[in-house]
Parts: C-alpha cells; sequence; structure tokens
C-alpha cells in the first residue's frame, strides 16, 4: 500500500480519513478495478492464456455454466447453514489455499472433469476463506447481509481487463446484484433456501454465476495446457484462491470504510481515483 498512497494527495478523498484508511481504499480500488487473474495464470504456465482458450473443447461452456452454477449453489448452501459465527476464522486463509491447492491437484491430474468435479470444493474452500477475511475487517458472520456479501464477492473478483469499467466496475457490479440479493434474504429468511418461488434468488445465482464463470474460464484454460499436470493445477488453484481472497479484502474494506465515513463519500472518494 505505501508505494501507492503517494499518487493521491492524503485528506483530500474523504476529509478527516486516516492515513491507514487513505492506504486501504487506494489498494483497494488498485485491486478492484486492474484484475490480473490473467496475468497471473499466464505467469505460470509460461503462455498467454488465449491459447489455452482454443484447446478448450466445444462443449465446454454449457458443461461450465451446468458446474458454476452447482458450485455457487453449494456455497449459497454453506454460507447460509454452515458458517459459525462463533469460530475464530481470523488467520486461516493460509490453510484454505493449502486445502484449495489439494484440491487442484487433483483436477491437473484428471484434466477438465477432474475440474468440474473439484468446482464445488475448491469454491466452498473459498467462501471460507473469504469469510476469514470479511471477519478481519470487522464483518458480524450472524449477520445474513454479511453472509450475502461473501457471496457477491465471486461476481465482484472476476472482473476483466476488458471489461467496461462504466457498466462492471465494482459499485456498478454491486448495484446490479443488490435488488436480487435483497429479495433473496427476505426469503432466505422467511423459508430458508428453497428456491420454489424464489425468481430474485435464482437471479441472484445466475447473475453471480454469469460472472464467476468468466474467472472459472481462465482458470479451465490454464489447466488444459498440456504442461500443467497435477502440480500445476494445485499451482493454479492456489492462485485462484489468493486472487478471490485479494478481492474479497478490497470489497471488505470499502464497506468496512463505509461504515466508518458513510457509504456515499467513500463511494465519491472511490470515484475519484477511477478519474486520477
Amino acid at each position: 500500500m505505501s508505494e501507492t498512497i503517494v499518487q493521491y494527495p492524503l485528506q483530500v478523498l474523504v476529509p478527516g480519513m486516516s492515513e491507514d484508511d487513505h492506504a486501504s481504499l487506494v489498494w483497494a480500488h488498485q485491486e478492484l478495478e486492474h484484475p490480473s487473474l490473467a496475468a497471473r495464470l499466464t505467469s505460470v504456465i509460461g503462455t498467454p492464456i488465449e491459447v489455452g482458450f482454443k484447446l478448450l473443447p466445444a462443449n465446454w461452456y454449457a458443461q461450465l455454466h451446468r458446474g458454476v452454477e452447482k458450485a455457487l449453489g453449494k456455497a449459497l448452501d454453506t454460507a447460509i447453514s454452515t458458517l459459525d459465527p462463533g469460530r475464530d476464522l481470523h488467520g486461516h486463509v493460509a490453510r484454505h489455499r493449502f486445502l484449495a491447492a489439494s484440491t487442484g491437484a487433483a483436477g491437473g491430474f484428471f484434466g477438465l472433469p477432474g475440474l468440474l468435479v473439484e468446482l464445488p470444493i475448491t469454491t466452498t474452500i473459498m467462501l471460507r476463506a473469504i469469510a476469514s477475511v470479511a471477519r478481519s475487517e470487522g464483518e458480524d458472520l450472524a449477520d445474513l447481509e454479511t453472509r450475502m456479501a461473501c457471496i457477491q464477492v465471486f461476481a465482484l473478483g472476476a472482473r476483466t481487463e476488458d471489461d467496461d469499467a462504466a457498466e462492471t466496475g465494482y459499485f456498478s457490479i454491486r448495484l446490479a446484484l443488490a435488488l436480487s440479493v435483497s429479495g433473496s434474504m427476505r426469503h432466505i429468511a422467511t423459508q430458508g433456501l428453497t428456491t420454489e418461488g424464489a425468481p430474485l434468488l435464482a437471479r441472484m445465482i445466475a447473475l453471480i454465476s454469469s460472472r464467476f464463470g468468466i474467472a472459472v474460464s481462465n482458470k479451465a484454460a490454464a489447466q488444459v495446457m498440456p504442461v500443467i499436470g497435477a502440480a500445476g493445477g494445485a499451482l493454479i488453484n492456489t492462485i485462484f484462491v489468493q486472487h478471490f481472497t485479494d478481492a474479497a479484502r478490497a470489497h471488505f474494506i470499502i464497506r468496512r470504510l463505509e461504515r466508518t465515513y458513510g457509504e456515499d463519500r467513500v463511494r465519491v472518494a472511490y470515484e475519484a481515483l477511477d478519474r486520477q
């Protein structure tokens, strides 16, 4: 963060903001608006990730859609049913990365079929890492809204450098999800996770899937490279989880700053960074 803060005069963005919070805001903006998953994966495989896309079978994207929705459905169930707010999750992100590496090794060994099998497991591991980050930024995991904010990270962390910032920037994605998330929360609070009569719950999963699927496609393109194998699959999964935990850190930093300084003031400051 210290390397970034000098680019922006202190106290200009939000009057009264502390130096540490200012640095955190700048870092969060950089992380959310300039994603690096494809670049990170390219550095591992040593080949532009576009090469991997050409190796994916023609029917891959239909399988991907089903696999991603299944994985997110499992993650949502985990978020609502088994995230224990009384458990000390802080500091366990490294353990989650280790678990993800283990599942990634299996996925790498068995190729694309293995990826679809391990994806729900990896997604659940990632959710627990995201929850660890949320709690470390002052979030209450007993709060349903916090748990839903954890799920949203799968959409917020799936941006690419080619996205139109005006339509797919951080706050634009949050706004697009807001209606379906609030409707889903009302449904879950009264009826649990039943999907019957819950179009907004289905819409939320579909919206997040459409974004998360982009990141999973990048992961698949990296894993399909002939030189990857089990060891490469483990490393790719580690990078995949690290990318989303970084996005989670940025997301929950923004939420913490909103609680401290007000949502409108933080958004104005964030948009000022967009312009700069």
